[in-house]
């Protein structure tokens, strides 16, 4: 954990609701700079809810979303990003009929417009495939590019968190080892990241911290690592 002693990311007893259904039941956890924390749990734990309230997408009912010293339950969505925040969405949601480039500007917009060539060439060094793409529609690349330019995207506004909704959904399992090794990667720059994945065993193996949500609820938690090697969560979440 960092020195610092506030997490750059703390939410405190937050309930989210959707309609009368009860999703996300009085959890609370932070992020402290430099971390890889993530959120683990079966569909429908409240694990993507819980991400979507950080980011301003849902507003909890009760309970509050502190970022960098900031209470943000109010802050637009579109503002949050300007805070230094930044999601990478489940199912990679890029701009189907644009470039690759052009995707990458998009994710630029807080940016001035003299910054952004600079962080594009960034995310070009970091994403060599996208380098070869720069020019082709994003809608017709494969799964894995989708992802990589999907984090790329996020990583333009140069987010002091960046949130990343189950990075390694719906690809094969080489795709998921690139993908890992990327945000190994974002993180040993120096990106602190919150962490929703359904493959709890390549979470856990990255994260510093970890959060095991069970029907809105947050069940256990602890360092990953030791979280990886407790019977409970082996049985549960990784098969063993």
């Amino acid at each position: 954990m960092s020195e610092q002693k506030k997490p750059l990311l703390k939410v405190s007893d937050i309930n989210v609701f959707y309609g009368a259904i009860h999703a996300v039941k009085g959890i609370s956890f932070d992020v402290y700079e430099g971390e890889i924390v993530t959120l683990i749990g079966a569909n429908g734990a409240g694990k993507s809810t819980s991400l979507n309230t950080v980011a301003g997408l849902l507003k909890p009912r009760t309970g509050t979303v502190e970022f960098d010293g900031r209470v943000i339950n109010n802050v637009p969505s579109n503002k949050v990003v300007s805070l230094g925040m930044a999601m990478c969405p489940e199912g990679r949601r890029i701009f189907q009929q644009m470039t690759v480039k052009e995707n990458l500007e998009m994710g630029g917009y807080t940016r001035s417009a003299s910054e952004i060539p600079g962080s594009i060439e960034e995310m070009f060094t970091r994403f060599p495939r996208l380098k070869e793409r720069e020019k082709q529609i994003a809608g017709t690349l494969s799964g894995g590019e989708q992802q990589m330019l999907a984090m790329a995207r996020a990583m333009m506004s140069r987010p002091k968190l960046l949130m990343l909704d189950e990075p390694s959904m719906g690809l094969a399992p080489i795709l998921v080892e690139q993908i890992f090794d990327i945000i190994k990667e974002l993180h040993a720059a120096g990106t602190t990241i919150l962490l929703v994945e359904q493959n709890a065993q390549m979470a856990l193996s990255c994260a510093d911290r970890a959060y095991v949500l069970e029907t809105g609820t947050i069940s256990m938690s602890g360092p990953a690592d030791e979280l990886l090697h407790n019977d409970d969560v082996r049985k549960a979440y990784l098969g063993s």
